[in-house]
């Protein structure tokens, strides 16, 4: 190719996120650049199954005292240390419009994947992990009942290095009376597409991405898994249902055990990239609730952002001219989506013993 011909595959350039309207700064030119970065041998500890002293193990008394139950599958909870409070009172701080204050109300509730202190997503089996599906399902219908809720966060931190506060596989799910940023930013595009073509945005996205393949990671009848066009993390990763539902509410139960499958399709591939437990922050985005609209633009779909770059413990940092300027990426999307692709669906401790 011309040198003086532009290609996404060796040029700098941006690429748009049509989600939020925010653009991506991509330099493949530099992942030829030598690394003399940091470099750490990494951890092969083998957790047990379980911990005397955790607080999320079957039976153990949690930090506030109280203690669990002898929990055989995922269970829920009230968050111990809630960033949200049902009984915040409501008032606001306004001088001048310089300095600006609202109170803010909510609920966080916790959710054990499973009652084993060793077993994340992706060494579970597809029914356990439909489990898990259920429990969202439930959690999220119970709090969406509270009418001053509008926005339902479900998420999980995985690995320390995401600043995950306890090493037994949960996730959380925070739910406040406010719309939060990120949220407010897609459903403003969301509803300029569905406005302008009558279809959601993320259903022509879709289209787009299983006609060209080259950015899919796994598939099956219901959900793709794909490393979107405007990534930033290296190894990024969005899961789109096929079908255009606004929560996980309209999920029926084909759907719902096809999530847990390419969960587990994903993650797996996660694990198999640097044979490590791959850390992440990953989170449904979904639908506003109780607002007083049905929200027909909004298309459920899930976020993985995973920081790992080069192995086990070499991660990309959001720092410099990212954390002033425009987020940037090295190696592309494109790249990314083929390395996991091309990975064995089978788990690399399937071979081990447990």
């Amino acid at each position: 190719m011309s040198e003086n011909t532009f290609d996404l595959t060796s040029h700098p350039h941006t690429r748009l996120n049509i989600l939020t309207g925010e653009w991506v700064l991509v330099s493949p030119h530099r992942s030829k650049r030598p690394w003399q970065g940091k470099v750490e041998a990494p951890a092969l500890v083998q957790r047990p199954s379980y911990v005397e002293d955790c607080y999320l193990c079957p039976t153990n008394t949690r930090a506030d005292g109280s203690k669990n139950e002898a929990y055989t599958g995922p269970i829920a909870f009230t968050n111990d240390f809630s960033a949200l409070l049902s009984d915040t009172p409501t008032g606001d701080v306004n001088d001048d419009g310089l300095l600006v204050a609202q109170s803010q109300k909510g609920l966080c509730r916790v959710i054990c994947f499973s009652p084993r202190h060793d077993l994340t997503l992706p060494e579970m089996d597809v029914p356990a992990i439909r489990q898990v599906v259920d429990l969202w399902v439930k959690e999220y219908e119970a709090l969406k009942a509270v009418n001053y809720i509008k926005y339902i966060q479900i998420f999980e931190n995985k690995g320390d290095i995401m600043g995950c506060s306890n090493p037994h596989p949960h996730g959380q799910i925070w739910a406040s009376e406010n719309i939060p940023m990120e949220l407010e930013k897609e459903t403003r595009q969301q509803k300029l597409y569905f406005d302008k073509h009558g279809k959601s945005l993320l259903s022509a996205y879709l289209d787009k991405e299983v006609k060209e393949k080259v950015r899919i990671i796994a598939e099956n009848a219901h959900f793709v898994a794909l490393v979107p066009f405007w990534a930033v993390w290296p190894y990024e990763a969005m899961i789109i249902s096929r079908r255009h539902v606004q929560s996980v509410l309209q999920f029926n139960e084909d759907e719902k055990t096809g999530l847990a499958d390419i969960l587990k399709q994903l993650t797996i591939r996660y694990d198999n990239l640097f044979e490590t437990s791959f850390p992440y922050s990953a989170g449904m985005h979904q639908a506003p609730v109780n607002d007083g609209s049905e929200h027909p633009e909004w298309h459920w779909h899930m976020h993985f952002y995973p920081p790992l770059l080069r192995s086990a413990t070499v991660k990309k940092f959001m720092v410099g001219y990212e954390m002033l300027a425009n987020p940037q990426r090295d190696i592309t999307p494109e790249f990314a989506a083929e390395k996991l692709r091309t990975l064995s669906a089978v788990h690399y401790k399937s071979g081990q013993l447990v």
